[in-house]
């Protein structure tokens, strides 16, 4: 990666204050529309991502910009033309969250250079807290090293982030009806679950379907803290791409394999 620390520096003075300025004010406070795809979007998720397209294009020129609320041609088109390097960016991830007044949301931007996220970024404005992850170093929470933890609960004790809603049908019953974990949470953005799992405020995760702007960062985080990740289908690390994924994790690779052993993914 070649963004040296001056600049990470400036990357999270530019996210936070951004998300200080343009989300905090309109926390709760936003008239929502509707997307094609029934997903809300507000006047915040936009004013968000125009202001880091212009701060990322004028502090690292070299990159193009992929965000959640482009087009999907124009999406298309940043991927297929990311050779040099591509941000990708959710300006505001939870934003039915935002918009009811939960305070459970973020920022989520990550650089992909070759194929791979070799930076991830998670702010979350209602705490303050800063996650990143650079590929191959390490993840921090406000500069803190996330991965230390005390011995992992068993899958029985453990608790779960599971969006039930997007899983198939017969995988959400199975789960409903004879959880294997002590208790169940969805809290509503994907980028600062993840980033919660590595922070060990959760011991495993299950989700059916999310988008590169949602996971990018957060799954970065996650592998740099030491944690396990795969898809429904059995892909550690399927290509970046448009396309929806599935992932099941864990921080822990025991727990993580208790939990594939239960959903039944052979790694």
């Amino acid at each position: 990666m070649k963004i040296h620390r001056d600049a990470l520096s400036t990357l999270h003075n530019s996210i936070r204050k951004a998300a200080t300025e343009e989300l905090l004010p309109r926390f709760n406070a936003v008239e929502t529309a509707y997307k094609a795809d029934g997903s809300i979007v507000t006047q915040a998720d936009h004013a968000m991502q125009d202001r880091l397209q212009a701060q990322l294009a004028q502090h690292f020129p070299e990159y193009g910009l992929l965000g959640e609320e482009m087009t999907g041609e124009e999406q298309l088109a940043q991927l297929r033309d990311s050779t040099g390097g591509l941000w990708v960016l959710d300006p505001l991830d939870g934003t039915s969250n935002y918009a009811i007044g939960i305070p459970y949301f973020a920022v989520s931007l990550a650089l992909i250079e070759a194929g791979r996220v070799s930076l991830g970024i998670v702010y979350d404005p209602c705490r303050d807290e800063y996650f990143h992850a650079i590929r191959d170093t390490g993840a921090w929470l406000n500069g803190q090293p996330l991965g230390s933890r005390g011995p992992a609960s068993p899958l029985s004790r453990g608790i779960a982030i599971v969006d039930y809603k997007r899983l198939p049908a017969d995988l959400a019953t199975r789960l409903a009806a004879t959880p294997p974990y002590s208790s169940q949470r969805s809290f509503g953005s994907v980028a600062l679950d993840f980033c919660w799992l590595a922070a060990g405020r959760a011991h495993v995760y299950l989700h059916g379907s999310h988008n590169l702007w949602d996971y990018a960062a957060g799954l970065t985080i996650l592998r740099e803290a030491g944690g396990h990740c795969i898809t429904l289908e059995g892909e550690r690390e399927p290509p970046l791409s448009l396309q929806k994924r599935s992932t099941a994790a864990a921080l822990d690779e025991d727990l993580f394999r208790e939990w594939c052993t239960h959903l039944g993914i052979v790694t």
